[in-house]
């Protein structure tokens, strides 16, 4: 069984807030907007479909 999986979707500061589906995403696989929070490590998932966010090197997401 190959368990090969999708590299994450970078994201710069400009991409801020994150959410999925993200614009790049085909139509037919929508699901519902959610805004994600981006951890300590600059990663985050989508609870829906499983799409993993990471910010860019030398990148930073604030706290609001």
């Amino acid at each position: 069984m190959n368990t090969t999986s999708a590299p994450a979707v970078e994201l710069d500061t400009k991409d801020l807030p994150a959410f999925c589906p993200n614009p790049n995403m085909p139509h037919w696989s929508s699901h519902p907007r959610v805004f994600l929070e981006i951890d300590g490590h600059g990663h985050a998932k989508c609870p829906y479909c499983g799409t993993e966010y990471q910010m860019k090197a030398g990148a930073v997401a604030h706290a609001h």
